[in-house]
Parts: C-alpha cells; structure tokens; sequence
C-alpha cells in the first residue's frame, strides 16, 4: 500500500505536467471577467481526461513491460510477473492498466447515476472495488492482477 501511495505521488504531478502543457489548448476564451469562474468547455475537458488517462497508461504500460519497473517499485523492492514468472508484454500492461480503472469506472457511474439523490458520494466506495479483492481472492491478488494474469512479488 505505501508503494501504490509513492504512485498516486508521482501520477499527480504527471497530471500537473500535462495540464500545464494543455492550459493554452483547452483555456475558456479570454472575454470572461476576471473574477468569474471560467470553466473548460466539454470538448476541452474530454480532451484533457483523455490525456491524463493515456499518459498514464503509455507511462504504467511502458514501466510495467519487458521486465522494467516504476520508481515506487525500485524503492519498495515490487516487480510484476505474469502467471508463468515472465516479464509482462505491452498487451498485458494495457490490460492490467484497463483494468485498474473498473473500481473508478464504477463509481463515477454510480455517482452519476446517484446525482438525484442525497447519496451521491456513497457511490466513492466503488474505488476499493479492486483493492479489497484481495481480500476475498484465493491467491490474495489485486482484481486488476487477476484479469491481467499478473502478480506483484518481492524483487
């Protein structure tokens, strides 16, 4: 758990940097008064979500293949296997990545889908959706491990 902290570190000022860089492609126009809120259109925000969520998936993908490493691993002794002991390929680190975002995606539908209601931030808890499977996994493996066919070890 304090190595996926290092990484939630790292993955946000990854997100500041990307964000610097499209300030200027997805900034509201200028003609707005200095002391109103100006909010990205849709496209704008699309865009930068997309962003993000590539960047991140090209840098875990690139990391997590042919047997490299994040520094969070390095620091806390971590690599990724798959089933058979091998290094990951790149379709494997996709998918393991793809489905890291099954906790997220549930509760960002869940939140929508809870909007109308007192209880929208109930739907939060869908976060630990693939953390606590590994609670009830056999082989104590993370939901997104499992789907991927890969497993964290001790380096």
């Amino acid at each position: 758990m304090g190595a996926l902290a290092y990484e939630a570190l790292l993955l946000v000022a990854m997100a500041f940097g990307v964000g610097f860089v499209l300030l200027p492609l997805v900034s509201p126009s200028a003609g707005a008064m200095p002391h109103d809120l100006a909010i990205p259109s849709p496209p704008a925000r699309a865009i930068t979500f997309c962003a993000l969520v590539g960047g991140a998936a090209l840098y875990y993908a690139w990391c997590w293949s042919h047997g490299r490493r994040t520094l969070p691993q390095k620091t806390w002794r971590l690599r990724l296997q798959s089933r058979d002991g091998g290094t990951l390929s790149w379709p494997q680190a996709l998918l393991r990545y793809a489905a890291a975002w099954i906790g997220p995606a549930m509760a960002l539908a869940g939140y929508a889908a809870l909007q109308g209601t007192d209880h929208p931030r109930n739907a939060l808890a869908f976060l630990l959706v693939n953390y606590c499977w590994a609670l009830f996994d056999r082989d104590r493996q993370f939901l997104h491990d499992r789907i991927a066919g890969t497993r964290v070890v001790a380096a």
